[in-house]
């Protein structure tokens, strides 16, 4: 373990960097990849389902007897617990709808704005080795909030073809009625160009590994929008002499579990506590049974200390968290002066878990310093807002001759002219 003590601003630059990722290499597979998919459709999805995956299922799209087997394998407690999950996840969603904003500005001048759904959404689910029906929640609740027509979910198949219940389970439950078994960067293209089976959707959104974060990348430029440019996993978590250190390093390896290239921060005043925290870290680290993906992870981990808070929590803004644990016995006073992250977690039992699962918060946030200028998932993302304007006689009359003088200045005559033939007309 290295402890970077009160490193100079100089050198935090390389402290906030996260693990990087060789785009440039993969950028030509994933545009090929894009590139078939949108020349020969299904077809191609067959192709790179069985290359990729090891199987071509019977049919693309779930049908109602996998709903319902889904269901039956179940176990109560876990259908039980989705659906705690999504009665908490819709409660702090349905409080951020938007209401329309109206003002007139001038006398005669009405502005007003309204939010509407985005029409088409399109949601990708990871599957694999951890496959994350909580995400199901977190995005169709939302979705579904927001009164989005049509919804679509593509996920990967297994070996045998199917896809994990709890998937299954989670996406009839948040109103989801097509769930196509595809997987990867593939996925991602049949969403953003359409095949013969998959419809074309206005927006994509989910997590994914390296290769669909490409390939929402890519798309984004093709016209396509998606939820935000996302990387691997990552926490940061500030403890202070109080801090448990079981809490704390269950907190670390609860992100490094993710995978080899997710990214776990350490801050502290106290050199002493991070030492704790590391030891106490290995420790849990045989007991896991991702021990090698966290592992990989520990060794891009960064263990950081300060001696006075202002200095750790400009640090703490400068690295712009995915996820930030203020596992400190003041945490109203650190929070206060949190500028850049995904979402926060506020005191000694607030682990992250919370977030992932089942507080209410959304868990598809910002990662690789995206929080510097994204927000996570909200309702806001699953919506588009127009503004309306209506001028009376009174008002073209009242805010005319500034139109005119602006468009002058920037000698836009016809833009002049639009206001000066109506300006006649009044007068």
């Amino acid at each position: 373990m290295n402890i970077n003590i009160n490193p100079p601003k100089q050198m935090w630059n390389e402290l906030v960097a996260r693990p990087q990722i060789d785009r440039q290499s993969l950028a030509p597979m994933v545009g090929d990849v894009l590139a078939q998919v949108r020349e020969r459709g299904d077809e191609a999805l067959r192709e790179l389902t069985l290359k990729f995956d090891k199987v071509i299922p019977e049919n693309w799209l779930v049908s109602e007897w996998e709903f319902d087997e889904a269901e039956q394998k179940l176990s109560d407690t876990l259908k039980d617990a989705i659906r705690a999950a999504k009665e908490n996840i819709a409660k702090f969603h349905s409080a951020q709808m938007p209401k329309q904003v109206e003002v007139e500005t001038a006398a005669g001048v009405r502005c007003w704005q309204k939010a509407f759904p985005i029409n088409k959404i399109g949601l990708y689910v990871p599957g694999g080795s951890a496959p994350l029906f909580s995400t199901v929640l977190m995005l169709a609740v939302p979705a579904q909030i927001a009164g989005c027509e049509e919804v679509v979910l593509c996920t990967p198949p297994n070996k045998e073809g199917k896809i994990n219940p709890a998937i299954l389970f989670a996406a009839r439950l948040t109103g989801v009625k097509r769930v196509f078994k595809v997987g990867g960067s593939q996925a991602i293209a049949a969403m953003a160009f359409g095949t013969e089976t998959i419809p074309q959707v206005d927006k994509i959104f989910g997590p994914g590994n390296q290769y669909v974060t490409c390939a929402k990348q890519l798309v984004s430029s093709m016209g396509v929008a998606i939820d935000m440019p996302a990387g691997p996993s990552e926490v940061l978590v500030v403890a202070d002499e109080q801090t448990p250190v079981e809490f704390a390093a269950a907190d670390l390896l609860s992100q490094a579990e993710h995978g080899p290239d997710s990214q776990v921060v350490l801050v502290s005043l106290s050199q002493q506590k991070i030492e704790d925290i590391w030891q106490e870290t290995q420790r849990q680290l045989d007991e896991l049974p991702r021990k090698e993906f966290a592992t990989k992870a520990l060794s891009n981990s960064r263990f950081v200390c300060f001696n006075d808070m202002a200095t750790a929590m400009d640090f703490v803004n400068a690295y712009a968290p995915e996820h930030l644990i203020l596992s400190v016995s003041n945490p109203e006073e650190w929070a206060a002066r949190v500028r850049q992250a995904g979402s926060v977690f506020m005191g000694y039992y607030s682990c992250e878990s919370a977030g992932d699962y089942a507080s209410g918060t959304n868990h598809t946030l910002p990662t690789n310093g995206y929080a510097r200028a994204y927000s996570g998932v909200n309702i806001d993302s699953f919506m588009k807002k127009i503004t309306f304007q209506q001028l009376t006689a009174e008002g073209i009359r009242h805010i005319g001759p500034t139109i005119e003088t602006m468009a002058a200045a920037e000698m836009l005559d016809g833009h002049k002219n639009a206001v000066t033939v109506r300006l006649k007309a009044v007068n």
